[in-house]
């Protein structure tokens, strides 16, 4: 569904964040790099457009959510998100340098019951599952931007190269916007790894433009399920939209459970809290961990970005264990303080007593053991 406009100024940023989530489609007003039109994408043709129209979540063309949704809605009386952006007084980067880690060593233990999640910073994630490697979301260039020159940058450098990766078993994309699906990351991991991408229906026709072989793209629709060494790797409902461009919906955006023998873990991609989570819980809980999207929340926009508080009613419904945050501290693409998100998701966490860890970029918890929170980012909010 189209956002909600004004003349008057008050949703002007409305026609800026067409294509992308939150603010990072300001990227879209430098399509100058010489790879902008690659790194737009592909489009749905033949035999995936066909499977694409048979999903119940697509209709009249595009992808919906299972409630109504707006991606802007009418902003409150007296505000300009526009000059917000400007000339607010947010502190939207930190005053000193995120601190990194280079993964330590996994534990030695019996891999069989195995469960570490490596945060390198926003969504990308590695699960160390029973013996596996499962990458999440992985974006490594310095903008989340279609264009090498502007757009939203990043806050920390990636805290390992990309070629210093384990052998990875899958690679899974949440959605096709700038800040979950990089195109020189794709690249470089059609080169470096062999695992297979499991994408959401339609964005295996980016893959296919960026020269992914066809063998390594496994497209699924919601409540569908992969079989990858072992684990079963399965697409869950989330509330959100997808784009890349000024084409909107043309690709399904995707939650994620991948479970192990013995151990299960949950990742919300993007997405607004919906009733689906409780729906997820049922049916694929409970969880040992969970990683949750906390960061680029708006009044603005608030059906398709979780606000921390949210959050922790989502990992409640699911039938969560640990609560791992993720998609904060390392793009600015919303109006709030960078460390606001951890802030109020710390003080729900402890509210409702929820077992909570907060990796530093690049640190590896351990699910059975993990570090206690110790507020490492307000030294340099």
């Amino acid at each position: 569904m189209a956002p909600a406009e004004r003349t008057d100024g008050q949703l002007s940023l409305g026609r800026l964040m067409r294509g992308t989530a939150g603010l990072a489609a300001l990227a879209g007003l430098a399509w100058v790099a010489r790879d902008v039109p690659a790194a737009l994408g592909g489009r749905l043709a033949g035999a995936r457009a066909e499977r694409a129209a048979r999903s119940p979540q697509f209709r009249d063309g595009t992808f919906h959510n299972q409630a109504d949704t707006r991606t802007m809605v009418a902003a409150e009386p007296g505000r300009n998100l526009l000059r917000e952006l400007i000339f607010g007084k947010q502190k939207r980067r930190p005053t000193a340098p995120v601190p990194l880690l280079r993964p330590s060593a996994p534990p030695a233990a019996d891999t069989a019951d195995e469960l570490n999640i490596v945060w390198y910073g926003h969504a990308s994630a590695l699960i160390e599952i029973e013996g596996r490697r499962v990458l999440l979301d992985p974006v490594w260039s310095d903008r989340c931007s279609p264009s090498g020159l502007v757009g939203p940058r990043r806050l920390h450098e990636p805290p390992v190269r990309l070629d210093e990766l384990p052998p990875l078993d899958a690679i899974l994309i949440s959605h096709d916007h700038y800040d979950h699906l990089d195109l020189p990351t794709v690249r470089a991991l059609v080169a470096g790894q062999s695992a297979p991408f499991v994408v959401p229906l339609g964005v295996g026709a980016h893959l296919d433009r960026w020269g992914v072989p066809a063998e390594r793209i496994i497209e699924l629709d919601w409540s569908e399920s992969h079989r990858v060494d072992g684990l079963e790797i399965t697409a869950t409902a989330a509330q959100h939209f997808s784009g890349r461009g000024l084409r909107r919906d043309g690709t399904l955006w995707s939650s994620w459970v991948v479970a192990g023998a013995q151990r299960k873990v949950f990742y919300t991609g993007d997405s607004g809290y919906f009733a689906g989570y409780a729906a997820i819980g049922a049916e694929h809980g409970p969880f040992d961990v969970t990683l949750m999207q906390i960061g680029a929340y708006d009044q603005a926009w608030p059906t398709i970005h979780m606000f921390p508080e949210e959050a922790v009613d989502a990992h409640l419904d699911l039938r969560g264990g640990l609560f791992i945050p993720v998609h904060w501290a390392t793009f600015n693409l919303a109006l709030h303080d960078w460390s606001e998100p951890v802030n109020r998701l710390w003080a729900e966490a402890k509210a409702r007593d929820v077992r909570l860890a907060v990796p530093r970029p690049g640190e590896r918890v351990v699910v059975d053991d993990p570090p206690a929170v110790d507020g490492w980012w307000q030294s340099v909010a």
